[in-house]
């Protein structure tokens, strides 16, 4: 599970995020949605412990990310945009440094090699050198080594950026076989599609707060581009922080 507690963050007077109560459960796909600069990022971050909050806390699985980041960083995954990768090794050889690095345990070849094919990885691909695979196969590379973690939660920032519509399909379906799982899954994005596509809420975030939280199982794709837009307008006309 991942918690946000009144979770804050501000550069000198200017807020980045502002009192943050947020709540992803086993199972959730939890998207946040808004503009540059809203504190999707931010929020990421901070439940990586990549920054400290200036109030508020960042729970994984009950764990104060800022107090315990290793104990927190365990029990999670994150997938970044970019997907950095070791080129001139293979998918398999990737999976299994990383997986070493991060939990200390060999990785079998015939384990890893499972693990990507549950991550959508063909098989013919899996041992040639990741410097030839697309952005979406790296991406799944990244999903096979949460799946490896036993990860428990797991932080998205702009997946799908890039991907042509067949890849973010894929993807798409890949969080819906993690959620099934008990995964809990907080995603930043851009992309209105794939938030109704995979997520269970869509959050709308402005200027740093949760503006809007909207359940996509009673939400279409035109309702959640409405909320979106009248809560873009609204931040438009309200004054800035002095």
């Amino acid at each position: 599970m991942l918690e946000a507690r009144q979770l804050s963050k501000s550069y000198g007077k200017q807020p980045a995020l502002d009192r943050l109560d947020l709540i992803v459960p086993p199972g959730e796909v939890f998207c946040l949605l808004g503009p540059n600069g809203a504190g999707k990022t931010t929020t990421v971050n901070l439940f990586l412990n990549f920054t400290a909050p200036s109030a508020g806390q960042a729970l994984v699985c009950g764990i104060d990310s800022a107090r315990d980041p290793l104990a927190a960083r365990r029990r999670l995954a994150y997938i970044p945009e970019n997907v950095m990768l070791y080129g001139k090794l293979s998918g398999l050889e990737n999976l299994m440094y990383f997986v070493a690095l991060a939990t200390g345990e060999r990785l079998e070849a015939a384990e890893a090699s499972a693990l990507l094919t549950r991550a959508g990885v063909p098989l013919d691909a899996m041992r040639r050198p990741v410097g030839g695979y697309s952005k979406g196969m790296r991406q799944k590379v990244g999903i096979a080594i949460a799946l490896a973690k036993q990860a428990q939660a797991l932080l998205l920032d702009e997946p799908t950026s890039g991907l042509d519509p067949l890849a973010a399909n894929e993807f798409a379906q890949a969080m819906q076989t993690l959620r099934q799982q008990g995964m809990a899954i907080l995603m930043v994005t851009h992309d209105l599609f794939l938030a109704q596509q995979c997520g269970s809420r869509v959050g709308i975030m402005q200027r740093g707060q949760l503006v809007s939280v909207l359940t996509t199982a009673n939400t279409d794709h035109l309702t959640l581009e409405r909320a979106y837009l009248d809560a873009s307008r609204a931040a438009l006309q309200k004054p800035e922080a002095a």
